[in-house]
């Protein structure tokens, strides 16, 4: 297993400097776009499913609460954490739509949308990404593989190429946290050491 252990690490890391050697730029326009919502008085909703719920939930957290610093309490809503909208809208609309009604219901134009999916395809990140669109919101996917059909419907498509979901995940992970101090720097600049 000494052996095994390495590789996962190795590869873990290769698939990082792989992804950040050929996305640093489109990591900070990310950044920028979300300290833009929040400048203007927008917010950030979140969306995954399975480990990139629970992605979309870290990431709104250290939004609300804070990274690195104590500073003002910034507006996002990881859209998978409300048990009761999520099994209404599934059981009376569908699945495909989970976030897409919660989309038409909190979002607003100028707000951005963070979709995670590893693998680009999941039709309620879809049709996420499609309400947020219409709703005049800038979009974002944080994706795997080839990036799916939701790669070609966001604004910009952050996309790990690697066919692995947990090497996606390990590198959405450090990607969420880069953009949260990315943020946090864009807007509070004197707290930032």
């Amino acid at each position: 297993m000494h052996e095994q252990i390495a590789s996962i690490v190795a590869e873990s890391i290769e698939t990082k400097k792989r992804f950040f050697a050929e996305h640093t730029e489109d990591v900070l326009r990310a950044g920028t776009m979300i300290a833009d919502s929040f400048r203007a008085g927008g917010k950030v909703l979140l969306c995954g499913n399975g480990g990139s719920a629970a992605d979309a939930q870290h990431i709104a957290g250290e939004f609300i609460n804070r990274f690195l610093t104590e500073r003002k309490a910034l507006p996002a809503l990881a859209l998978s954490t409300d048990g009761g909208v999520l099994t209404c809208i599934a059981n009376d609309t569908g699945f495909e739509q989970v976030f897409a009604r919660q989309i038409e219901a909190f979002g607003t134009a100028g707000d951005t949308l963070l979709a995670i999916s590893t693998s680009g395809n999941s039709q309620n990140i879809v049709r996420a990404v499609e309400g947020a669109r219409a709703a005049g919101m800038k979009t974002i996917g944080l994706l795997g593989g080839d990036g799916g059909c939701v790669a070609a419907l966001c604004d910009l498509a952050l996309v790990v190429s690697s066919r692995d979901t947990q090497r996606i995940q390990e590198t959405h992970n450090l990607l969420g946290h880069i953009l949260c101090e990315t943020v946090e720097r864009t807007l509070f600049p004197s707290k930032s050491a």
